[in-house]
């Protein structure tokens, strides 16, 4: 049989064959890493990673906002789960994530996520800055509970439920999770009550012995700092995180908000990372 009998093209062929052509060239750019990283906006190369640590009664969607709009500038950002199960133990985890971390990082942490970044970094040469979000930032000796009890203010004690656990090698922990129907009030009284309400459902439980353990080192003594404040913080008192920021040389900045302000002030927690970032270099 011959085949030139059996297909000879016509113009109408030609041009369909030239639009599928140019369809399958389109498609192949459209996936090519570069044009990619472009649409998901990808980091150009220039700038640290931010990496974002959470605190008690919380998890990392607590970052959500300020995620969003670090990406949107270009920087890669990384919002791992802290285990809120011990001091040393959660910066001994936080620090084996930061290897996986090519190049200059931004390390910020919320709460008790501060306690956890000031112990994580120490020895890391990767780490330039460090951002406290209404958040610990104790000495040697010192721990989250301490810290909170130093000044008046705090109303978090009332509002925590007590729930018994087994620990691996036996006996009994405590975990603490803050009352549904106190939460919004206690946590996060600028966000609106719907949120709240799922924040409370959803919250990570902190180990009682985690806000009780002292810290062993401070990296801020030796890395620069950036702290922001929630003046209407009902869990860490502003005084307290005022004397922290002080003798930390801290950049500070002061925020009418909760103590949930990575939620209800994204953007100001954005920026002022963005601050941090700015005075690093790949």
């Amino acid at each position: 049989m011959n085949l030139k009998t059996v297909f000879r093209p016509t113009r109408k062929h030609v041009a369909l064959l030239g639009a599928a052509a140019g369809l399958a060239a389109l498609t192949l750019t459209a996936n090519t890493p570069a044009n990619a990283a472009k649409a998901e906006h990808r980091p150009t190369g220039n700038k640290p990673t931010v990496v974002l640590v959470h605190g008690a009664f919380a998890d990392s969607s607590s970052w959500n906002g300020v995620v969003k709009r670090l990406q949107r500038e270009g920087y890669p950002v990384i919002a791992p789960a802290n285990p809120l199960r011990g001091l040393a133990s959660d910066a001994e985890y936080v620090h084996s994530m930061l290897k996986s971390v090519d190049g200059p990082v931004v390390l910020v942490g919320h709460s008790y996520g501060g306690a956890v970044i000031s112990e994580a970094a120490v020895g890391d040469p990767q780490v330039k800055a460090l951002v406290y979000i209404a958040a610990f930032s104790p000495a040697k000796g010192e721990s989250a509970l301490e810290l909170s009890n130093k000044f008046p203010g705090s109303t978090l004690g009332p509002t925590l439920n007590s729930v018994p656990y087994p620990l691996p090698g036996g006996g009994t922990g405590t975990d603490l999770y803050i009352k549904a129907d106190k939460f919004h009030d206690q946590f996060a009284a600028d966000v609106p009550k719907p949120v709240t309400d799922l924040m409370a459902a959803t919250q990570r439980p902190v180990a009682a012995s985690a806000l009780e353990e002292k810290a062993t080192t401070a990296a801020w003594k030796t890395i620069p700092s950036w702290s922001l404040i929630a003046t209407q913080d009902y869990n860490i008192p502003p005084a307290a995180q005022r004397f922290m920021a002080q003798r930390a040389h801290a950049h500070t900045v002061e925020i009418k908000a909760s103590h949930a302000v990575s939620v209800s002030h994204p953007g100001a927690v954005t920026r002022l990372i963005e601050q941090a970032a700015q005075t690093t270099t790949r």
